[in-house]
Formats: C-alpha cells, sequence, structure tokens
C-alpha cells in the first residue's frame, strides 16, 4: 500500500504545471544526486535531455524545458526568487553554458541539447530521459513525471511489470474510503485527527504545524500577488488578468497593507449574497493567473488545479466563520491531502493519464470533503461530498490551448471551487446511509473513464479547444 503524506498532496513548487514543470524540476535534481552517487558527476562532460509523449507535445507551453534548466543549475523550486528566473533562462541560452548543480560548468545549447520526441514510453505519458557523456560512453536514466509533482525512476523489474512497489509505515495506512471509515470509527475521530495520527508517526507536531502554516502562506500569498496584479499573462495568448479587475471592484475602500492585513481587511467586509461566487472565482482566478505565469503557488494536487481548495478555504473564513483560525486551516488542509491521496492510489491525479477530471476533479473532491468536516459533517458525509463533487467532473478532458495551462485551465478552477461548495452542502443534507454511489466507486470509475479516454484529450493539446481555437483566435 502506498503511503502519502499530506505533503506530498500539497506540495509548494513553481508554475505553471507540476507534472510537466514541478515533476522534471525534480526529476533534474534526482538525476544529479544519482550522479553524485555513481561518482559520475566530476566527468561529466556533456548532458543532454529528450522529453516524451505529453511532455513533449506541451512543454514548451508548460516551460518543461525552462524547468530541467533550473533543476540541472541547482534551483530549488520552493525558494527560488521568482524574478530570477527569466535570467537564469536567458544567460544558459546566450552563454550556451550550464553551470551544473552550480558546481561545474558544462557546455549546453538549449536548442540542441534538449529534445522534444512525440513518442510516448510505455510506462507513462510523461517521460524524459537525462544523457551524460562521460569518457567517450552514455549513460541514462529515465524518470517519469506521474502528475502532482511524483516522480519515479524507470527499473528494469518495476517497468516491466508497469507498476510501482510502496511500502507503507502509517499506523493507520488507507487505500479507499472505507479503510479511511473504519478508522474513524475505531478511533472514535474525524478524518482529520486519523490522518494527524499519520502524519505524527513520521514528524513531530511542530514540523506539522510549521509547514502546514508554510503551505498556507504560500496559497494566501499566491491570491494576493494574483488580485494585486494586472495586465496580460505570458505565453503568446494575450489572455488578460482578471482576478485584478474583479478584486477592485469587491473590494471598495478597504485598506491594508500585506497579506494577512488583506484577509482581515475582507473578512471585515459585508459580502452580499450575489458577491459570494464572484468572491470564490476571484480567488481561484488570482491563484491560477499567478501560476500561469510562472509564479508559486502549492500544488493541490497539481499545479494546474491549484486554486480550487484555496478558494474554498477562504470562501469559510470570509464567509462562514470570520473566527476561524489556524486549527481550521489545519483540519481543512489534512482532510484535502487525504482525500487526494485517495485518488492517487485509485485513480490517477494526472492529467496526461486521466485528463482534467484527474485535475480539477479530484481539486474540486478534496475541497468539498474538507469543507463538510470544518462545516459539520461526519466522516461519511465528508466523503459523500467528495464523491459528488468527482462524479460532475467525470469525463472532463485537458485540451490546453497551445499547450498553456491558461485556457480553459484558469477558469476551469473557479468552476471546480464552486462546485466543491456545492457539493458540501449536499452532502450536509444527505443521509449517508441513501447514497447509492459510494466514493470508491466513483474512484474507479474515474480510472475506468481514464483510460478509455482517447489520447488527444490528456495533455496533448491534439485535440478539444486546442484544435478547434487556434492562438491566432486568441
Amino acid at each position: 500500500m502506498e503511503c502519502i503524506s499530506v505533503f506530498d498532496m500539497l506540495k509548494i513548487g513553481v508554475g505553471p504545471s507540476s507534472s510537466h514543470t514541478l515533476g522534471p524540476w525534480r526529476a533534474a535534481e534526482r538525476w544529479i544526486q544519482e550522479l553524485k552517487d555513481k561518482k559520475r558527476f566530476d566527468k561529466v562532460e556533456k548532458i543532454t535531455v529528450d522529453f516524451y509523449g505529453s511532455l513533449a507535445l506541451t512543454g514548451k507551453g508548460h516551460a518543461t524545458d525552462y524547468a530541467v534548466l533550473l533543476g540541472l543549475s541547482g534551483a530549488d523550486p520552493e525558494y527560488i526568487p521568482i524574478d530570477s528566473i527569466e535570467q537564469t533562462i536567458a544567460d544558459i541560452k546566450s552563454n550556451k553554458i550550464l553551470l551544473l548543480n552550480n558546481e561545474k560548468l558544462v557546455a549546453f545549447n538549449i536548442n540542441s541539447d534538449i529534445v522534444f520526441n512525440r513518442k510516448f514510453l510505455a510506462f507513462h505519458s510523461n517521460g524524459m530521459r537525462f544523457s551524460a557523456l562521460i569518457n567517450g560512453r552514455n549513460y541514462k536514466s529515465t524518470y517519469y513525471s506521474i502528475g502532482g509533482g511524483f516522480v519515479v525512476q524507470e527499473e528494469r523489474k518495476i517497468s516491466k511489470a508497469n507498476k510501482i512497489i510502496f511500502y507503507c509505515t502509517f499506523p493507520y495506512p488507507t487505500e479507499t474510503g472505507l479503510d479511511l471509515l473504519k478508522y474513524c470509527t475505531d478511533l472514535k475521530l474525524p478524518i482529520s485527527g486519523v490522518v494527524l495520527e499519520n502524519e505524527k508517526s513520521i514528524r513531530p507536531i511542530e514540523s506539522i504545524d510549521f509547514e502546514l502554516k508554510r503551505i498556507w502562506a504560500t496559497m494566501l500569498e499566491c491570491m494576493y500577488t494574483g488580485c494585486h496584479t494586472e495586465g496580460n499573462l505570458p505565453g503568446g495568448l494575450n489572455v488578460r488578468r482578471r482576478a485584478f479587475d474583479m478584486h477592485k471592484n469587491l473590494i471598495g475602500n478597504n485598506k491594508y497593507s500585506d497579506p494577512q492585513e488583506w484577509l482581515k481587511s475582507i473578512r471585515k467586509t459585508e459580502v452580499k449574497f450575489r458577491q459570494i461566487l464572484k468572491w470564490v472565482s476571484c480567488f481561484a482566478l488570482s491563484v491560477n493567473e499567478v501560476n500561469a505565469s510562472l509564479g508559486r503557488v502549492v500544488t493541490a494536487p497539481t499545479n494546474g488545479s491549484a486554486g480550487v481548495i484555496p478558494a474554498v478555504l477562504m470562501y469559510y473564513m470570509v464567509i462562514e466563520n470570520h473566527n476561524a483560525n489556524f486549527e481550521h486551516i489545519k483540519k481543512f488542509l489534512l482532510v484535502a491531502g487525504e482525500i487526494g491521496s485517495i485518488f492517487k492510489k485509485g485513480a490517477t491525479i494526472s492529467a496526461a493519464m486521466g485528463g482534467c477530471q484527474a485535475e480539477i476533479g479530484v481539486s474540486s473532491a478534496m475541497a468539498a470533503g474538507a469543507l463538510t468536516e470544518l462545516l459539520g459533517g461526519t466522516p461519511e458525509q465528508v466523503l459523500v461530498a467528495a464523491e459528488i463533487a468527482m462524479e460532475h467532473h467525470l469525463g472532463l478532458t485537458c485540451d490546453p490551448i497551445g499547450g498553456l495551462v491558461q485556457i480553459p485551465c484558469i477558469e476551469r478552477n473557479s468552476m471546480g471551487a464552486i462546485k466543491a461548495i456545492n457539493a458540501a452542502e449536499l452532502a450536509l443534507d444527505t443521509d449517508p446511509k441513501n447514497v447509492k454511489v459510494p466514493l470508491d466507486k466513483v474512484v474507479n470509475t474515474m480510472w475506468e473513464t481514464a483510460k478509455d479516454m482517447n489520447t488527444k484529450y490528456k495533455e496533448t493539446s491534439e485535440g478539444g479547444l486546442a484544435i478547434g481555437v487556434n492562438m491566432s483566435d486568441c
């Protein structure tokens, strides 16, 4: 059984994509460590990188090449100054030199040493191969970005079986919703309580709280940045940022100086009923506009769906409970992370494997379940909410125009957040005994739908809106 921490599901990184940006970035870091472990790093004469499948088809729009260059340079996506990214890439392009892991100079031509191959590797749609020339021989390693920033390395036994072997050390390991409910009953704990016990088995409570606060601070900073940045997004589509104008119309005369003051100011604002959806949409759009411009976001469970969970959590704090504190934030993130892990174990969180149902659908389910617990729902109702949210995202394709995480991705975060709130409300008025379709059945159905979905609708930009709308139309 796979042992997935909340901090595996909610990771801080750089946009625009967890599988196409953060994953390749982390793969590059792992490859460097592999070279060091095998005492080959100091002998490297030249390196090349090959992308395959979805990574190749939409790699330019997802800044996959930039991500790998930054990873090879030794930069950390959690801490790199965002403003330095463009200059770092520009220097590599112009000088044709890469400072490998910030230690060793290697000649590198981005136009010839990064190759985009349309061929799909057998194990996963998001494949990449690193090659190092050492003493006239090429040493190659293949990695796969399997969604949400998760990366696995191809090994002979694993690749033949086409599966990944995991070992879990949690005291209460879960693979399905039924597993989770059994622990809640046996331990007499809410879902957040069971998840916390698992997390405490691998790190002290002080570390858990610190990391959750850091994740929330990143989410809040991201929303704040998105609401205060105007203009067009990069990439060639000339998509105008909308969060800025929406926020300006909503905030009125409120005064503030930083993200925390901004949050306090919003919570003091009298929000009219018809403004609630506008606020939720504003929060969601702001995050994914930051994501689309290579900003820092939290994968939840992916970068492309990073706006749903912050938007729904903000809805709770701004609309439902003005007295909400860190303990509420903590419970929300714990529940959200656990629901996401159930989908990852039973299906996928990779759009290249399952379409957008695996991103926006999963994030909406995560947010719906988390909101339900905060609103007083039982563990059973939490899973009902997650089921409802995913049920109404089944079959959602991934067809980004120009391979960019902009159209229709940004708006879908708004829709996913609103569906999550609606799903929570429906679940709170539902007797779980009367539910005909349990969460585990929906997880299985999502995976079957993913396998049946045509490849062109799985983050390849070869179908749907990506074909029906030309770049020139935008």
